[in-house]
Order: structure tokens, then C-alpha cells, then sequence
């Protein structure tokens, strides 16, 4: 989690490379994160990719 110079938030998955997502304030940016993240693993065991991490 960091905070941009505007003030919004990013949170990051580094186990995921490339997840990200920003938000109004920690939460917002986490759960954001956290969708993200299993849209990202859904999609790579849809692909038969399997889910390291």
C-alpha cells in the first residue's frame, strides 16, 4: 500500500505481477486489489494455467 501525491491509494498483489488498483482510501484500495486478484486466478485456471503464487 502506498499513497499517491494526489492522495489516492494503490495496493498491490507482488505475488500477482501487473495487480494493482487504486482507491479513495486503504480499503477501498485493497478490496479493489483483492477483486482483482481472484479475476486473475479465475481466469488462469479457466485457461488451465493453474494458480501459483
Amino acid at each position: 500500500m502506498e499513497r499517491e501525491d494526489d492522495g489516492r491509494w494503490i495496493a498491490e498483489i507482488p505475488a500477482l505481477p501487473g495487480v494493482m488498483a487504486y482507491g479513495g482510501d486503504q480499503g477501498e484500495a485493497m478490496r479493489r486489489a483483492e477483486v482483482l486478484a481472484l479475476r486473475v486466478l479465475a481466469d488462469r485456471l479457466e485457461h488451465g494455467e493453474g494458480c501459483r503464487i
